[in-house]
Order: structure tokens, then sequence, then C-alpha cells
């Protein structure tokens, strides 16, 4: 067994809720989990999701798909590296695993919807009577319950216990929080949690709900700083290079904050590797230095009878912790607050709250005659006889969108002079 060659795994982290009929496989679970990620049709559909900038618009931008397979890169590089230079702690027979860390990271944005991060706050805006929506959380049901669907089931693609676990960012629930705007799973999916912490009595010191999320996995971490690298830097870059960031703004950005000598420094290094038109290899250097900021420290957990991967947290230096937040501030500032990304917002919000009031109206209210949906779509919905589950079904579809499809539905819709009736599906 696999676990036996990497004595950091044990059969805990390897079970799935149900059992695989599967016969011995050359792979291992977690390359498994790997490749059902990548060969499925909702991996697919991030290369027609926003990042930052709507794809299509220009061909050098990152789309949630190339960032997914960027932070997997980072997120196997934190391995590796970790294995060098952690000697005390791991070693080639006891090692944090690559590919299960390469599968986490390309899960991580699945559950999110056209239009970036407005579009799932306008969802989640639109689901709150119901149970709300959140990108996190929506990649958990696609895992749990929605890859594999039939009509007559929902399968899910039984992941394994730290794959599911690796995943879990957030694992406090809706109603743990007063209409929360984001980080939360949804009410049905405690079940999960349950799974993940073989249903352990939560110790007081994580037990409301800002400390539970902060429980992470070892490999959950890893994920989040190498998101966090991938778009703390790069958005930095595509937005350079799509005119959003130049030399001007950034000197009177710098004016009117305050900022201490370090930072300074670090925005005037900016502009010079602008200047010289070095700013794309520079950045790239700047990846290495964030992935070379980790190090592990132990901590004592409920979980450590059963697993390794509570035993340690991923500690990263304070000046690259520094470095990452300033670049978040720059591009929050001086892009996401400009004017072209806030109209394309209003657009989006716009599409996806008619689309969903159109299908809340058809499906919800009451099971009208037409058929709005694609045939597998529209006779799932009516099978189903519990208004919430009906509403949850509404919500799936149109967080499964592309931006391009989420638009062609919309003028489909409400468009008269558009008529292709051949892109539904």
């Amino acid at each position: 067994m696999y676990y036996m060659k990497n004595k950091f795994y044990t059969a805990f982290d390897f079970e799935r809720k149900k059992e695989s009929d599967r016969r011995e496989d050359y792979r291992t679970p977690f390359q498994i989990d790997r490749d059902r990620i990548i060969h499925s049709s909702e991996f697919r559909r991030l290369q027609g999701k926003t990042q930052v900038f709507l794809p299509g618009e220009y061909d050098f931008y990152r789309t949630r798909l190339t960032h997914s397979i960027e932070v997997a890169q980072i997120g196997r590089s934190i391995c590796n590296y970790l294995l060098s230079k952690e000697k005390t702690f791991l070693n080639e027979e006891y090692y944090i695993d690559a590919d299960l860390v390469e599968s986490i990271c390309l899960a991580h944005d699945l559950g999110h919807p056209p239009f970036g991060h407005a579009g799932e706050r306008t969802l989640n805006r639109l689901m709150m009577k119901h149970g709300g929506f959140e990108g996190n959380a929506q990649t958990l049901r696609l895992i749990t319950d929605i890859f594999y669907r039939h009509e007559d089931k929902h399968r899910g693609m039984n992941p394994t216990r730290a794959f599911l676990d690796g995943i879990l960012k957030y694992k406090a629930s809706f109603k743990s929080f007063k209409e929360p705007e984001n980080h939360f799973i949804y009410e049905d999916q405690k079940e999960w949690i349950e799974f993940v912490l073989n249903k352990k009595k939560l110790p007081s010191e994580i037990s409301n709900p800002e400390k539970l999320n902060n429980f992470q996995s070892i490999e959950c971490q890893i994920m989040d700083w190498a998101d966090d690298t991938a778009y703390a830097i790069n958005d930095v870059v595509d937005s350079i290079a799509g005119g959003f960031i130049n030399i001007e703004k950034l000197t009177k950005w710098q004016k009117n904050n305050n900022l201490n000598e370090r930072q300074s420094k670090i925005i005037n290094e900016i502009i010079e590797w602008i200047k010289n038109d070095k700013y794309k290899p520079r950045f790239g250097a700047q990846i290495g230095l964030f992935v070379n900021a980790c190090s592990l420290s132990l901590r004592k957990t409920l979980m450590d009878k059963l697993t390794n991967r509570y035993k340690y947290k991923l500690v990263i230096e304070d000046d690259i912790l520094e470095r990452a937040k300033l670049y978040k501030r720059i591009s929050v500032d001086l892009v996401f607050k400009s004017p072209q990304i806030h109209q394309v917002e209003f657009k989006g919000n716009k599409m996806i709250e008619s689309i969903f009031n159109v299908l809340f109206d058809n499906y919800i209210d009451s099971l009208k005659e037409m058929k709005l949906l694609p045939d597998f779509n529209d006779r799932l919905i009516r099978s189903e006889r519990n208004k919430n589950k009906r509403i949850r079904l509404v919500c799936d579809y149109i967080a499964g969108m592309t931006d391009s499809f989420a638009m062609r539905n919309f003028k489909r819709l409400f468009d008269p002079d558009y008529s292709s009736i051949t892109d539904l599906v």
C-alpha cells in the first residue's frame, strides 16, 4: 500500500466515504483524485471564467484555469522545498505528498461562478434566504454531489479524506454567521466536516466559527499560500500589461498612502522594473522568494492520533507576508476599484440576477410548462419536490456557467435581436 512507502499518511487519510470498487491501480489514491479533477468538465470550464479580466479580452490575461495551473505548480514547489529544508520534520519516507497538494490546488476554484468575485457576491445575495452561495462551498458541492451526476443519483467523485479535507478552506456553516458575505459551507455539508474530522467533538479553542475556519490541514495551508502567491504577484503583472497599473499611477498611489520605508522601497522597485521593461521576469522571480519564505512549526491538535496532517503549521516570513499584502493593496486600489472593472461587474451582476429571477419564476415559485433549461437540468429540477433543493439546483446551473455562456443565455432570454437557438448546451 502507498501509505507504507510514505509514512506521513495513514489509512485514515486514504479512506473514502464510500468503499471504492476499483481494482488495484498503478496510481496512488491521491493521483486518482488529481486525474479525476483534470478530466472533469468542471475543470475545463475554468478556461472561460474570469480571474481579474474577462476571458478573451486580451489573449495574455489569466483565466481561472491558468491561475489554477499556476497555483498547482507553486503548491508542488512548496512541498519540494519543505522536504529539502525541513530535515527536522520531513525525510524521504515521511513527507507532504505533492500529488495531493497539486490536486487540491487544481480544484480550489472549481466552484467559482461567472464574472469572478462579483458574480459570487451576487449569487450569495440572491441565495441569502436559501442557504447562501460561497465559491469554496460550491467546490465542495461539485466534488461530493455533482461530479458524475446522474438523474437517479448524485455520485460525486468519492474523494479521499485527505483530498476532501485539503479543499476545506472553511469549515463553519452558513447558519454559524448572520447573513455572511463568504467563508462558509452550506448547511447540508456538515456531514463532510464530520467525515474529515471523524466526528470529533471540537475543543473550545476551535469551537467558534472564525477559529474553526482557521483549522486547516497542512495541505490546505499550502494551497492557501500558493493561491495567495499566484494572485498577489500575477494579478499585478496582468494589470501592468493591460495598462491598469503604470508608473504615473503607482507614483501617485505611493504619495497618497501612508507607507513605511520598506513598503516605499518595494514600490520604487516595481517602478524601476516597469521603466526598464523588466517587470515580468522580476515578478516571476518573486514566486521563488514566496516559496522560499515557507517553513514548518509543530502544533498539537485533536486529530494527531489519526493523522499527521494537522501536526504542522505553515509559517511564512514576515517581510514576504508584508510584500504579498502590499501587492494585493495595489491591485485592489488601482484595478478592482477602477471604473472599467466596476462597469464589467455591474453588467455581470445584472445578467446573473436577471437569469436567476427568470429561472426562479419558472421553476421555483411554481413549476411552469416553459422549458428554459437543457433537457437534463430541466428534468433534474422538475423531479425534485423539495423547493429549497430546486433553488439550489438552479443556483448550481448558473454557478457552472462560463462568462460567455452566461452572456449568451442573457441575450437569448432578453435580447429581441438575438436569435441563436443552437448554443443552449
